[in-house]
């Protein structure tokens, strides 16, 4: 019981960071992640509805749309997807009045909230999938989509999907500033660095942050 606590809590720790990481990437003003991209830009049309709020009432779509897809394949400890996604959504919102404050005005200041940003956002990732526990909604959605994908093109791996959903949010996002706003807004050259860049992050982590074996290795105990 001990050991599994441990790493539900590491599980959580990682979103928490990541929540830090997103926000501190938003404060760069060069555009958002591609997973928060649709949530900021209706968080920037509808006022009353907090940045947090939006990519919570997000999240939940995307665990509907998991259930949908996979229907009694969808494992009951993925229900447990909600409730991280209520602590991340919370968190975003902590962030963001943490950062308040924080109004990056030239260039190089910006680039460099925005890789700061990124690196965050890795070191929350790779806490997140370490313990190897649940899957928050944006991967768990991916897994699904790419496991009906399969059924009929084995050929199409998850990573495949994944890039193909990225770039459909980032798509939709874009549209959605137009029609709001007439221009980008909230969608800029970050969103694509951010997606770009993220991964090399992680690989980064993954190789220098010795902790991280010690979070895998926890699945092997028995508790």
């Amino acid at each position: 019981m001990k050991v599994i606590s441990l790493r539900y809590f590491y599980f959580f720790l990682g979103i928490i960071i990541n929540s830090f990481g997103i926000a501190f990437i938003t404060k760069s003003n060069l555009g958002t992640s591609q997973i928060s991209s649709i949530p900021y830009i209706f968080s920037l049309e509808y006022t009353d509805f907090s940045f947090g709020l939006t990519t919570f009432i997000f999240n939940i779509i995307f665990i509907l749309i998991e259930i949908v897809l996979l229907r009694r394949d969808f494992e009951p400890i993925q229900f447990l997807q909600i409730v991280a996604n209520i602590i991340f959504s919370f968190f975003i919102d902590v962030s963001m009045n943490l950062l308040s404050a924080f109004e990056p005005e030239t260039i190089i200041v910006k680039l460099i909230s925005l890789f700061i940003g990124c690196f965050i956002l890795a070191i929350g990732i790779s806490i997140e999938v370490a313990p190897n526990v649940i899957v928050v909604p944006g991967e768990g959605v991916v897994r699904a989509l790419a496991l009906v994908i399969a059924l009929k093109k084995p050929q199409i791996k998850f990573g495949t999907v994944k890039i193909y959903f990225d770039i459909t949010l980032i798509v939709i996002a874009c549209i959605l500033s137009f029609i709001f706003f007439g221009e980008l807004n909230g969608i800029g050259i970050g969103t694509i660095i951010s997606a770009l860049f993220v991964g090399k992050c992680i690989n980064i982590v993954n190789k220098y942050f010795k902790f991280l074996t010690h979070i895998r290795n926890l699945q092997y105990i028995k508790s």
